[in-house]
């Protein structure tokens, strides 16, 4: 389990973006679906890009 302290530099959006990326290749993701997840990620501010990480990567990382 990776956890992650949105209030330490690895908490900024690039990061959780890049992370999020890295485990979407590791999973299997295929290009489309990684796209998808990703514009979801950056389609509202910090929290939205969050709650969607959050939901969809709950089993692998543990936002603080």
């Amino acid at each position: 389990m990776i956890v992650i302290d949105r209030e330490s530099p690895q908490g900024n959006a690039f990061y959780i973006l890049g992370v999020a990326q890295k485990l979407m290749n590791q999973k299997g993701y295929t290009a489309e679906e990684q796209e998808c997840v990703l514009t979801e990620m950056k389609s509202g501010d910090y929290d939205d890009l969050c709650s969607v990480f959050e939901q969809t990567f709950c089993d692998d990382v543990e936002l603080v």
